[in-house]
């Protein structure tokens, strides 16, 4: 019998902070940011231990208008932990065809499936050269603290960017430890506009 050994990738986010935090190291962190409720724990958890930057980069959002009202949440969001630890936040440019050309012929594929990994590939590709070209020490997505993201997929798209590239990817999951309910909490304490899809047109279709 063949027995699949599931990879922990929370355990590898705690052995990789253990090992910044004994050597006295607080590096650059690229988080690639989806919506502000899915930061908020994400940013809670690691602005103990690294020096964040958000890049808010979702071309798979519709219309122009809520890609924007997310953007401005999550600036207030980082406005808001910025009280504590400087949170920077980078919004790209609307770029709607990124995502329209990845998703050109996969329209019929069901939610979870290969237009959704082409998806993640997409933002963690844009992530992983914005942190090489910028010196980031690390980059990494909020996307696996969803119920409805796969965590193992993001994280082994995260491994081949970082040998592609040359930039560390800071491997998780951060649905682990009750990160969505504690984001869903901060959401409500914060008062975020909480979204009902991830914000591409066949999410909506498919709901």
């Amino acid at each position: 019998m063949n027995w699949q050994i599931k990879t922990n990738y929370q355990k590898m986010l705690d052995d990789t902070i253990f090992d910044i935090t004994s050597k006295g190291k607080r590096p650059s962190l690229l988080m690639h940011a989806c919506c502000a409720p899915c930061s908020s724990y994400v940013i809670e958890y690691l602005s103990d231990f690294f020096d964040i930057t958000l890049l808010y980069y979702n071309p798979n959002i519709s219309p122009e208008s809520e890609y924007f009202t997310r953007a401005d949440e999550l600036i207030r969001l980082a406005d808001e932990f910025s009280r504590v630890h400087t949170v920077s936040v980078n919004v790209l440019p609307y770029t709607p065809d990124d995502f329209n050309n990845i998703a050109c012929g996969l329209e019929n594929m069901p939610e979870g499936g290969a237009r959704c990994f082409k998806c993640y590939r997409l933002r963690l590709e844009k992530s992983a050269v914005y942190a090489k070209e910028n010196g980031f020490d690390y980059f990494c997505t909020t996307l696996s603290i969803s119920p409805h993201k796969n965590a193992d997929v993001l994280n082994k798209i995260g491994s081949e960017l970082s040998i592609k590239y040359g930039i560390q990817y800071l491997y998780s999951d951060f649905k682990k430890k009750n990160g969505y309910l504690r984001s869903c909490q901060l959401s409500e304490k914060y008062s975020l506009y909480r979204q009902d899809s991830c914000g591409c047109i066949y999410s909506k279709i498919n709901k």
